[in-house]
Order: structure tokens, then sequence, then C-alpha cells
């Protein structure tokens, strides 16, 4: 299996960048995973609606750029569908055993995902109706993919 994680920003916090790596290290027995780190559109100080939007399209047509083309597409989205950590695990197993054994995963920047983006995924996934940092989506992200490798290998993590 191979999982691709596209997210708009650079991380900056070395806390952050840690805890991905080592959680990237552990998926390495699961799958192959691979990250595509796009640069985000800077947002001016004195922003409003439209200039908001103009940004969120900017990096929706860099993330479909790097979108890979035989992958099962999953959004990270606030409309989406929220699952328990079983259920994300069960998903996975569905995609890799129904669909395809290449997921790619996406995290917007700081503003959200474009509707371009969002029309061409093939899934929503909620992890909250909370608002995140979009920095440590991506920590979270991994933890949960990696807890979901765990489930579906009957291995102890989960709790």
């Amino acid at each position: 299996m191979k999982i691709t994680i596209i997210s708009v920003g650079k991380l900056k916090e070395k806390y952050l960048v840690d805890g991905i790596a080592e959680y990237t290290k552990r998926l390495s027995k699961y799958c192959e995973i691979n990250e595509i780190v796009l640069k985000d559109e800077p947002i001016p100080d004195k922003s409003n609606e439209t200039i908001d939007n103009d940004i969120k399209i900017k990096e929706g047509k860099k993330i479909i750029d790097a979108m890979p083309q035989n992958s099962y597409k999953i959004a990270l989205d606030l409309r989406g569908e929220m699952l328990s950590s079983e259920e994300l695990a069960k998903k996975i197993l569905q995609i890799q055993t129904y669909n395809n054994s290449h997921i790619c995963l996406i995290i917007g920047g700081s503003l959200g995902i474009s509707k371009e983006v969002i029309d061409k995924v093939d899934y929503k996934l909620c992890f909250s109706k909370m608002t995140f940092p979009h920095q440590l989506m991506k920590l979270i992200l991994v933890e949960q993919i990696y807890r979901a490798f765990k489930i579906n290998h009957n291995e102890t993590y989960h709790k």
C-alpha cells in the first residue's frame, strides 16, 4: 500500500516535524508513505472574502497538479464524514481491497480547501467540527493512519 499526504504550508515547529517523522518511520513497516508539501500563498493583513477565495483557488490548483492520478483521494474537510479510529481502519482496508492500493490524503492551507479540489476527491473526511491548525492536523493524521494499520493488523497500540 502507498500513501501520499499533500499539505499546504511548511512546518516550522520542531516538535511537529519530530512527531510526524516518528509516525512516518513507524508506518514504513506497513506502507510506503510520501509527503508533498506545497508552498502556501501569503495572506495579506487586510484580507477579505474575495482575496481569501482567490488564495484558496491558487492553492487548490497546486494541490490538483500534485494529486497522483491513480489514487483514491481523500480531503480533510469540515463537511466530511466523521469516523472513529476503528471506522477509519475499516475504510483504509476497504479502499485497499476494493478501490486502490494508493491513497492520497489532502490537507489544505490555513484558509481551507477550494471547491475545485473538493470536486475532484473520492471522499471527504472530518476529524472534528473543531478547527485545528493545519500543521498540527498533519501530525494527527499520520498518528491516526498508524493507529489504523495497528488495528487492521490486530496489534497492540489502540485501546
